[in-house]
């Protein structure tokens, strides 16, 4: 088969270097966010969060009390972002904050009990969906992509990988 065929066949030229945009590897992950996050947005609509709100929340409800640096660090959230963040869950009672016991200059947040009632009244549907997803996609495709992504990001992050 010619060059031109080939390119013909997959619609993109062998010395582009480049995918094709809808098919390059940000926007691939673009849409499976999305379309992953169409399946609990509206949980999270009804109780009005947003999907970051929600990270926070489920990231304290699995280390019960974190400082800001290592939340924005754990919820790949930029720290002004954070606070923003943090403010309107703290208006709104979802959230404590605190100051830490051994540096004074270190705030500390923590789920409340009322941010525990709307963690677990949120629960349910969010199992549901990823019940949902391991139906669909597969339990054996979905764990294959956990590593694959876990992989990845292992992989690019490596600084000794970059001299």
């Amino acid at each position: 088969m010619s060059k031109q065929n080939e390119a013909d066949q997959t619609g993109s030229k062998q010395s582009d270097p480049l995918p094709q945009f809808n098919q390059s590897l940000p926007m691939s992950l673009l849409k499976a966010r999305e379309s992953v996050m169409r399946k609990f947005m509206p949980a999270l609509q009804t109780h009005g969060l947003s999907a970051q709100q929600w990270r926070v929340m489920r990231a304290l409800h699995d280390e019960p009390e974190l400082d800001l640096s290592t939340l924005a660090e754990r919820c790949y959230l930029l720290k002004p972002s954070l606070s923003r963040i943090i403010r309107n869950l703290e208006d709104r009672d979802i959230i404590i904050r605190t100051v830490d016991s051994q540096d004074q200059r270190v705030s500390v947040v923590s789920i409340s009990p009322e941010g525990e009632k709307l963690f677990s009244s949120i629960l349910p549907h969010s199992e549901a969906q990823y019940a949902y997803i391991s139906r669909k996609y597969g339990a054996k495709n979905l764990q294959k992509l956990y590593g694959l992504l876990t992989q990845l990001v292992k992989d690019l992050d490596d600084k000794r990988a970059d001299r």
